[in-house]
């Protein structure tokens, strides 16, 4: 049988966005090599990014890692058909170096250059592993700092934002609970881990825009800065009066309250859009009670829900080679070398 994409252009993807170096190969819809090198260690006695150490990570990373994804692959850099670089949103030196590295590979190589959508490009990489995407679907990203929801028809070419988190992303308000509790940095996965021994029914804590009036406003938005108030308070509470505080069942009420909210309102806008397969993409995705609500409520809706691996859903290189393989195939024309890195892109913008 003929690999249907052996002849398909072989895209170089670079992601440089916050704190990972990510170099990956696709060709078509398959992934040849996706190579990492994280600077995350380095932020940990910070309490959070830095960007001027980001920048400096990415370019004492950028060749070793480059070299790793090509040998990886089994390709010769002159191999490389096209580049395609995250141009935002992110930290604008991290960006810049990313930016720069491909700009400088696509002269050397002689190959069109593409500046994507580095969010869009935690969807796009679902592609990669659980092949072409239906005409339409929904597709929810959420990470530290996105909570988006978006009706794609096509995912290079017809994306369209329903709603985003007016405050906190749900992985920023999982970091900030982190910090409540005392519990080391990134605070995402150790609120998840301490969640997973806790009740999540101990604790009421509020859906944020989930009223009546509130849904008529905005029915595919997410607020979290609320939420993660009332987890404030209720742990000052408790310490204040001396009593112990039930880390376990915070982390479980808490993350029950953020999940819920994400999974309701985006099956509301798979309802009301007719849409029958949802994409779940992005830092948060890995988060273990997203995916297995998640899962029982879209059977329950009888709608697909696809979700990559874990590997996928942080920032990668992969992604960005996947989106730029799909802009490839949509025929869409270069970004070329004159483009900037936009740190506020617009999720409605795939390509510069």
């Amino acid at each position: 049988m003929i690999d249907p994409d052996s002849s398909a252009p072989l895209v170089l993807g670079i992601e440089s966005t916050c704190d990972e170096t990510g170099v990956a190969l696709v060709r078509g819809r398959t992934l040849l090599a996706d190579v990492v090198a994280s600077s995350m260690d380095s932020h940990a006695r910070f309490g959070g990014i830095v960007p001027e150490v980001a920048s400096r990570a990415h370019l004492e990373a950028f060749v070793p890692t480059l070299d790793a994804a090509l040998d990886r692959a089994g390709v010769a850099l002159s191999d490389v058909d096209a580049v395609a670089v995250a141009a935002g949103p992110g930290l604008v030196g991290s960006l810049t170096v990313g930016s720069a590295a491909a700009k400088a590979l696509a002269i050397g190589l002689g190959v069109p250059l593409y500046g994507v959508n580095h969010v869009i490009g935690h969807v796009a990489v679902d592609e990669l592993v659980h092949g072409a995407f239906p005409d339409q679907f929904m597709a929810l990203v959420v990470s530290g700092g996105h909570s988006s929801l978006l009706l794609v028809g096509d995912i290079a070419t017809d994306v369209v934002e329903l709603g985003q988190t007016l405050d906190d992303a749900a992985g920023e308000a999982f970091d900030k609970v982190g910090r409540i509790l005392g519990l080391p940095y990134p605070g995402g996965p150790h609120v998840d881990k301490l969640s997973q021994q806790g009740d999540r029914e101990a604790i009421r804590f509020p859906r944020g825009l989930s009223r009546p009036k509130d849904l008529e406003r905005h029915p595919y938005d997410f607020s979290f800065s609320g939420l993660k108030t009332a987890v404030a308070r209720f742990v000052e509470a408790r310490e204040d009066a001396g009593e112990e505080v039930p880390a376990a069942d915070v982390a479980a009420s808490f993350s029950e309250a953020v999940v819920d909210v994400l999974v309701t309102k985006t099956l509301v806008a798979c309802e009301r859009h007719g849409v029958s397969t949802l994409v779940i993409g992005g830092g948060f995705s890995a988060n273990s009670r997203l995916r297995e609500l998640a899962a029982q409520r879209c059977a329950d809706a009888g709608i697909e829900v696809r979700i990559p691996p874990i590997r996928y859903c942080t920032d990668n290189g992969a992604m960005i080679a996947a989106l730029g393989s799909a802009v490839l195939r949509a025929g869409l024309p270069p970004s070329g070398l004159e483009i900037g890195t936009d740190s506020g892109m617009p999720l409605t913008q795939v390509l510069v």
